[in-house]
């Protein structure tokens, strides 16, 4: 563990139970302000060197609460959004200690504002103060200070991202110091002899393909210099279950679970969908109306795409595989959909799996091309979203042809509704190859979480401003 990562790791402590206590005193001055009084005049007397002990005395208990809810792991890289959820989750479980102290001595606080304001601030301060700290961190990364040096194993295209994505990002405290293909004998011998002139951290297995007799050699000789041994999980090979235990007649009966989205996880989604698709037409009501308008203007033709060619209605696959009404945007000239079948069909860019893509698609209208760069035309799915037909975060909705091609093991990805956005969208949109969208949807199906969700959500517009090919 490096000693960069302890101190900053320690420094969270007083850093949280200082922003813990600033919240407390601002949420104090604010409801004594002349401005809120005028609003609420204050009815009661709160001694504030009172108040202030009471103050540290539950900054002490909610750093107990802190530490039970993993705030203070030790680890190289937090994940901002997961750290922020945690926060939250921990000042509201803070929230209702004060809420037990108020019920059992109810002279404590007699205002209910500055509980909950202390409460919101609290959220607002600790996590201003670990961005704070993490960029701080990074930066650091940046002049040296806290990488860690490590040693890649491995063959595979997983081990060229790897290197790639550490030297392209001097904040991701890693640096590669040396590559090895394999982990034989020799290679062995060969490290052993770097490590007597080079400092290192870890070995980073990055190839899955290992052979047990490599995994086992690199694993017991990082055990016996001391060095952190990883390895990397293949995300577009590995298979990740989630298995649950019952006892039946004294014998355990494991049963697999296909998603986490099975029982509450469903629901959970599914008013998280009804929510979020509300609040997102209501904010970008103004540019789909204007979409709408511009449609109209720039080609003949309907708004939305809606039919097929022969004017029979547009299907897309749903989950387990039953068939929905599906519309978006237009962004073609009318009638050109079986086009791509046919005389586009030479053009077709995804030769790699059943989709169809077609490179520089001369249906495209002018207006088309920007309304797909944005990824506006697919603003109108937020109807299908409220209307449970697809999910704001899943994979994505495929036409029945398609889905007619897929092999066996492509087929999992309907095991839940299909989503606007997802874990491959954020990942490449277009760069990737069908079978890497598969396996990082089967990936995103078997990891659910509303966190995960929350996530993929935050990070879609920013690969939309990236502009991957978006064809």
């Amino acid at each position: 563990m490096k000693r960069s990562e302890l101190f900053f790791s320690f420094l969270l402590v007083p850093v949280d139970f200082l922003m813990i206590v600033l919240a407390g005193i601002s949420a104090y001055y604010i409801r004594y302000a002349d401005f809120f009084q005028q609003l609420r005049p204050v009815i009661f007397d709160l001694d504030f060197n009172g108040y202030i002990k009471i103050v540290l005395l539950i900054a002490l208990l909610w750093l107990i609460i802190f530490a039970f809810a993993g705030l203070y792991n030790i680890r190289s890289a937090r994940k901002l959004v997961k750290e922020t959820y945690r926060v939250v989750l921990a000042c509201s479980t803070g929230l209702m200690l004060i809420v037990i102290l108020i019920f059992i001595r109810r002279e404590l606080f007699d205002s209910r504002f500055i509980v909950l304001a202390g409460w919101i601030l609290a959220i607002i301060y600790i996590s201003f103060a670990r961005s704070l700290i993490r960029l701080i961190q990074r930066v650091l990364f940046k002049y040296g200070i806290g990488v860690h040096r490590v040693i890649l194993v491995g063959n595979s295209k997983t081990t060229d991202n790897l290197i790639h994505e550490f030297a392209s990002q001097k904040n991701s405290g890693f640096k590669v110091v040396r590559r090895l293909r394999d982990f034989s004998i020799e290679t062995a011998q060969e490290l052993a002899d770097f490590l007597k002139t080079k400092e290192i951290d870890e070995v980073i297995q990055g190839d899955p393909n290992l052979t047990k007799a490599e995994v086992l050699r690199l694993y017991d000789f990082a055990d016996e210099y001391h060095l952190t041994f990883k390895y990397a999980a293949d995300l577009l090979g590995a298979k990740v279950l989630k298995t649950e235990v019952a006892e039946v007649a004294g014998i355990p009966i494991v049963e697999v679970k296909k998603t986490p989205l099975d029982g509450w996880g469903r629901i959970v989604k599914r008013i998280a969908d009804v929510i979020g698709s509300l609040i997102l037409i209501i904010i970008t009501s103004p540019i789909m109306i204007f979409a709408a308008l511009v449609i109209k203007l720039d080609s003949h033709g309907p708004i939305l795409f809606s039919e097929r060619d022969d004017g029979s209605p547009l299907y897309r696959v749903g989950q387990g595989g039953k068939l929905f009404r599906y519309f978006k945007f237009r962004s073609m000239l009318p009638h050109t959909d079986s086009l791509r079948y046919n005389e586009l069909a030479d053009k077709d860019s995804r030769q790699d799996g059943p989709m169809v893509k077609i490179k520089n698609d001369p249906r495209v209208t002018r207006v088309g091309k920007f309304i797909r760069r944005w990824s506006i035309d697919e603003l109108a799915e937020l109807f299908l979203v409220l209307f449970g037909k697809m999910s704001l975060v899943g994979p994505r909705p495929h036409l029945p042809e398609e889905v007619a091609k897929y092999e066996h093991h492509h087929k999992k990805v309907l095991t839940i509704k299909p989503g606007m956005t997802g874990l491959a969208q954020i990942s490449g949109r277009s760069d990737l190859t069908f079978e890497e969208e598969v396996k990082l949807d089967n990936y995103y199906i078997e990891n659910w979480s509303i966190l995960l969700d929350l996530a993929i959500l935050i990070r879609t517009p920013i690969a939309v401003i990236k502009g991957r090919k978006a064809e």
